[in-house]
């Protein structure tokens, strides 16, 4: 069976649980503490991806893990970076709406950049006569998004405020599940492109682990140059890093998208390293509080 057929209803299923914990009120805390919100967009939504960027060119990543590891880099964060808020102590009202509005406005940023990387990378590959043609369909990226993302979430929402005590026992059914789906699905990728990770495991795998590393310590940079809250700036840390691994699997099978295995390893590294990097984090602040 296609792969893509287990990963997209993942996504969808992922995206409702996450719009299961949501209220409208999540959205307006923009409005209410606006400096930690900017300070952690700003860094996943620019600094991550910058960092990205620089990261692949310095290991000369080839143009399909190029694209991979901008794709990743991209995403909202990741449902389960509230559960690490909690956690760490940190600031998990803060976490819940960081996470709702980078699922919103990643909706519009992902595209964008992602359409500027392929042009870079397919415009860099011609200029050294090497052949590569990957086309991004923005207005499919976009209605995938939409339907598979924005939908879900706003479904989970509804149910919340029409039906919150059903919307609760399904969303703790759901956080159960959702953590081994996710490494279901990086395990049914790993498998179907094992012989891609094995040739750049050592290239991909330093920079994704070197991409994380910088995320935390420029996220804790960040927080101390704008005298944020201890527990605010470990729950920005925890947004930055952790991002959404299925959404970037499934724009990057997709056959509607990329349709190519191939960008989807650098989501599927990621996802076990942030979860190990961010694991050794909580550690650290546990062992301190202790």
């Amino acid at each position: 069976m296609n792969s893509v057929f287990i990963v997209l209803p993942i996504l969808t299923l992922l995206m409702f649980q996450l719009g299961l914990t949501l209220k409208l009120n999540d959205f307006k805390l923009i409005f209410q503490k606006p400096k930690p919100v900017i300070v952690a967009l700003s860094g996943q939504i620019i600094l991550l991806p910058a960092l990205a960027f620089l990261l692949s060119r310095a290991f000369g990543l080839s143009p399909l893990l190029f694209i991979g590891i901008m794709l990743i880099a991209c995403c909202p964060g990741g449902s389960s970076s509230n559960a690490f808020s909690y956690l760490a102590k940190g600031d998990v009202a803060l976490s819940v709406s960081l996470t709702a509005l980078s699922s919103v406005i990643t909706l519009f940023t992902l595209p964008f950049i992602m359409n500027l990387t392929v042009n870079w990378v397919g415009g860099v590959s011609n200029a050294f006569g090497e052949e590569f043609v990957v086309r991004l369909p923005i207005k499919n990226l976009l209605i995938q998004n939409l339907l598979l993302v924005f939908l879900p979430i706003v479904a989970g929402m509804i149910l919340k405020s029409a039906k919150e005590s059903i919307a609760t026992k399904i969303e703790k059914i759901l956080s159960k599940v959702a953590f081994p789906l996710l490494m279901l699905l990086a395990g049914i990728f790993f498998i179907q492109n094992f012989s891609v990770i094995v040739d750049n495991f050592f290239k991909l795998g330093s920079v994704v682990t070197l991409l994380l590393i910088l995320c935390v310590a420029c996220a804790f940079v960040l927080s101390k140059l704008f005298h944020l809250t201890t527990p605010q700036g470990r729950t920005i840390i925890i947004e930055v890093g952790m991002q959404n691994a299925a959404q970037a699997i499934a724009v990057a099978s997709s056959p509607f998208i990329f349709n190519n295995g191939a960008i989807a390893v650098p989501a599927i590294v990621y996802a076990l390293m942030m979860n190990v990097v961010l694991l050794i984090y909580v550690g650290v602040i546990k062992k301190r509080n202790a």
